[in-house]
């Protein structure tokens, strides 16, 4: 029997492209021969009628697998509902936009070995990205080698081929604030980068916004490290240990008989502000990290289903209670039976 591949395409704003997007993967698919596949499509609540092109995807072909999210977590947390509903041998996250073409999906899966598990694609000639996003890119290309312990070199995309057991590793963490590319990072033995195309956006722009832009570097900035935490403490310990210094030389200046030492409102007020501005930085980042653990063990979701497609239907609650009842109806029975058979005194 052939394996699965399954593609996971989280949905925004997609209206006009996602349809084509889906008869490529198809297309690819049946030309290559090799596998059989599930395109299973998370919808993150846009304000537009994504949901009910889905809904007519998934009438046409059951190979289309649709998920509605209650309301828009965000394109991490449609990733993590889509991993959570996949059932094919590997997994191909891909956007909705055609911007990762699927035409370039087995550059990715056949990059897949034995000592290979995840495959990350590389743009080298991405000739798409704008100033803002390519510094972005930088600060969390940065973020993730210092954080996360990524390999020097390695780029890390929305277009991604994992095993299934890297995603059945992923899928473990339930926390409220997921971030797939650390997450991808902590459950990946090997990951590699293959150079694929990049094509040019047909429609609409990118729902990434600034603001969203940096939740998402906060998530991968406190969610797998405690590095943040311990930079604070040496930036404070540096702090102290040079206003200790200028201390001592001032004292020591003093005793010697050197002039007064000129003090102003200006220098006063100045190292207040930088003293106060690191304080209040440093408790920020601290209630950073305790808001988000009380989030979490307050059992803030990850995200939630409103509807499923083409999913078979999950067995009846009921049938571990009939279960039980049978087995105490058996039990009164056989005892029944030996009270009726036993010898009366």
């Amino acid at each position: 029997m052939a394996s699965m591949l399954s593609f996971v395409i989280p949905c925004y704003h997609s209206e006009q492209t996602l349809a084509a997007v889906v008869q490529e993967i198809f297309t690819t698919v049946e030309q290559d021969g090799r596998y059989t596949c599930e395109i299973v499509l998370v919808n993150d609540n846009p304000p537009d009628a994504t949901w009910y092109l889905i809904e007519e995807l998934c009438s046409h072909d059951a190979r289309v697998k649709g998920i509605c999210l209650m309301h828009n977590f965000g394109q991490h947390a449609a990733l993590m509902a889509g991993f959570n509903h996949v059932s094919g041998d590997i997994v191909i996250c891909l956007d909705d936009d055609g911007q990762t073409p699927p035409h370039e999906t087995f550059k990715l899966v056949d990059a897949l070995s034995d000592t290979v598990d995840c495959v990350y694609a590389d743009y080298p000639h991405d000739k798409f990205a704008n100033g803002f996003r390519r510094i972005g890119s930088y600060l969390n290309d940065l973020m993730a080698r210092v954080l996360l312990r990524k390999p020097k070199g390695l780029y890390l995309s929305s277009y991604i081929a994992a095993k299934r057991q890297v995603i059945d590793h992923v899928i473990k963490y339930s926390g409220p604030f997921p971030y797939v590319d650390g997450l991808m990072l902590r459950s990946a033995g090997c990951i590699i980068n293959v150079p694929v195309e990049h094509k040019a956006r047909e429609q609409g722009e990118s729902g990434y916004t600034l603001h969203k832009l940096l939740g998402l570097w906060l998530n991968g900035f406190t969610a797998f490290s405690i590095k943040p935490l311990r930079l604070a403490t040496a930036l404070g310990i540096f702090c102290a240990v040079v206003g200790f210094i200028i201390t001592i030389a001032v004292t020591i200046k003093k005793l010697l008989g050197g002039a007064d030492v000129e003090s102003g409102w200006t220098s006063i007020i100045c190292l207040q502000l930088i003293i106060g501005g690191l304080i209040m930085s440093m408790l920020g980042l601290i209630g950073e990290y305790i808001g988000r653990a009380y989030l979490s063990l307050n059992g803030a979701p990850q995200y939630l289903v409103r509807t499923e497609l083409n999913y078979a239907e999950k067995p009846a609650e009921a049938a571990p209670l009939k279960q039980a009842e049978t087995s105490r109806t058996a039990k009164e029975s056989l005892l029944d039976n030996i009270d009726a058979s036993a010898p009366v005194s």
